[in-house]
Formats: structure tokens, C-alpha cells, sequence
């Protein structure tokens, strides 16, 4: 698919799909688009919640990646596969690519991999599973995301920082970056799943601006109704902010590299793909805060949260 894509809506074309992080911001959106288009949806998880939780659109199946006893069941028949790596993995091409070659003999035609704004094609990590996808199948497309709005909401760390500390907390300095909903992530996922003709190409999806975390803030703060900052520090001092939240040393270095890459420029840019794929524009993040605001609200008295 080029950068002409249509943005009629997708032609169904009903079949078994594995969606692999089944419960999570965009395999849960995924699962249940694709259900209701009329496709037979597996949604992966580790812990699948039972059949009458979730409704009556999806059906949950345990998948695990560190357990290849559970890939055979959750493959079985299925001919699309919405891939999303391993939770906390550095290195997750060890586990991906062998579990796509299986896919691939087990007879899946389309795959859309859910990577990410700074990788690319054919380095370690999820470029090595990039360039697998491509090699692979004949039908296939990398979504390759700017950063999830959504990590500044709910239970992530950014928060958690905000309820507790009235700040966000980055090693991203003056950094720009094109925040993205993950509903708009999904629905070119959807996209790329069922439309009639494969894209066969990696989407770089943003939202409609590029913003510096201290901007982000300022909307934060409009929202909360109270002042909230953003205070930039150190790599070193993420990974251990990082590594304080649970989250493993390795993959906190990372991240926070990551964050260096935004600080140096990486990811001041905007792309138009939401919109000429799904034929809406991507949402903003002052929407999306607006939509959200409950989640910034100080806890209870007599409560506490990690810092």
C-alpha cells in the first residue's frame, strides 16, 4: 500500500485470526473490530479471562510466549496473526522469529507486526522481526508507532508520577515527540488485517503534532486542575527511576535510550498514515487528556502509589 491508501472501509474477509496480546491497548481493540467485520478471533493472552467476561465476540486462548506449548493451540487454523512482542524483552526476536517460521508452515498468510517509531528494519530486536515478517509472508505490514499517549494514564509510571509527584519524569530533554492514541494504532492494524489488498509496507503512525514532554505537561495540567511539570534527568537516573516501577534493568536501558533518541531529534515528526489509511484524523493529545482527566486525580487519603 502506498501513501495513496484508500480509507473506504475494509473489505471483510472473513477467516481465524490470531491476535497475540489479546487484552492489550491494541489487541483488544484489534480483536474485537475484526470480530465484528466477521472474523473468527483468538485473543492471546497469558492469562485469558473466561469466555463470558469477555462477550461473545472473541475467544480467549492462553499464549504465551516463553511457553511454546501453548503456540500449537493458539495457531491452530488461524491465516491472520496480529503480533505484539513479549512484555519487558530486549532481545524479543529469540522468541519471535522461530514462533513465525511455525506460523508460516502452519499455513498464515498475512501478518501485522506492532513495532515501533525508532526501529528499524533489520537491526536487533524488532527490526530483526521486521525484516522476518517481510521475508516471510507474502501478505504482511509493520506498524511502527510513535509513543502510546496511553503512557500517561492508568497504572504506567508517568501516571502513577502524576497523581503522586505533580510531574512527569523523562531523559527525553527538549525532545519532541508525535504522541499516539492507540485506537489509531489499531484501526490501521484493522486496516492492514482485513483489507481486500495487503499494504506489504511498514506505516509510520503519529499523531497530528509533535510535542516536548514539558507541553504535554502543560495540558496535564489544564485537565488535572493543578500545576504539573515535566523535570528532565539523566539515562542513568531513568534506568533506576524505571527499575524502581519493577521494570528490568535491560529494558530499562532501553527505554531510556530511547529517550536520549527523542532528546536528539528522533522523533520530531508527523506522518499522515492515520488519516489516509483509516480516513479520519489521528486524535489529539488535548482530546485525548480532556477524555482522561479522572485518571490524574490525587488518591484517596490513606492510599499510596509507587514513586
Amino acid at each position: 500500500m502506498n501513501d495513496k491508501a484508500t480509507a473506504a472501509d475494509p473489505t471483510s474477509r472473513p477467516g481465524t485470526v490470531l491476535v497475540t496480546g489479546g487484552t492489550g491497548n491494541t489487541g483488544s481493540l484489534i480483536g474485537s473490530r475484526l470480530a465484528a467485520l466477521g472474523h473468527q478471533v483468538r485473543a492471546g493472552s497469558r492469562r485469558p479471562a473466561p469466555q463470558d467476561e469477555r462477550g461473545s465476540l472473541t475467544s480467549p486462548v492462553r499464549f504465551d510466549w516463553h511457553d511454546d506449548t501453548t503456540h500449537a493451540t493458539a495457531l491452530g487454523g488461524a491465516r491472520l496473526l496480529y503480533l505484539v512482542a513479549p512484555d519487558a524483552e530486549p532481545g524479543p526476536e529469540r522468541l519471535m522469529v522461530p514462533f513465525l517460521r511455525r506460523a508460516r508452515e502452519e499455513g498464515v498468510r498475512r501478518v501485522v507486526l506492532l513495532s515501533s517509531s525508532g526501529i528499524a528494519e533489520g537491526g536487533d530486536g524488532l527490526g530483526a522481526v521486521h525484516r522476518s515478517v517481510r521475508e516471510l509472508f507474502p501478505e504482511w505490514a509493520v506498524l511502527r508507532p510513535s509513543w502510546f499517549m496511553q503512557n500517561f494514564v492508568g497504572d504506567q509510571p508517568h501516571a502513577v508520577s502524576i497523581r503522586e509527584h505533580d510531574e512527569i519524569v523523562t531523559a527525553t530533554a527538549d525532545g519532541r515527540v508525535g504522541f499516539v492514541d492507540a485506537a489509531d494504532i489499531a484501526e490501521v492494524g484493522v486496516r492492514a488485517l482485513a483489507d481486500d489488498r495487503p499494504h506489504n509496507t511498514a506505516h509510520l503512525i503519529t499523531g497530528p503534532e509533535a510535542l516536548t514532554c514539558s507541553e504535554v505537561a502543560a495540558t496535564v495540567s489544564t485537565h488535572a486542575g493543578r500545576p504539573v511539570r515535566h523535570r528532565a534527568v539523566a539515562a542513568d537516573a531513568m534506568i533506576e527511576r524505571l527499575a524502581r516501577f519493577g521494570i528490568p534493568e535491560a529494558y530499562a536501558g532501553l527505554l531510556a535510550g530511547l529517550d536520549q533518541a527523542i532528546a536528539a531529534g528522533s522523533e520530531s515528526r508527523t506522518s499522515p498514515v492515520v488519516e489516509q489509511v483509516t480516513g479520519r484524523p489521528p486524535r489529539s493529545f488535548a482530546d485525548f487528556a480532556a477524555a482522561h482527566a479522572a485518571t490524574w486525580q490525587r488518591p484517596a487519603e490513606g492510599t499510596q502509589e509507587a514513586s
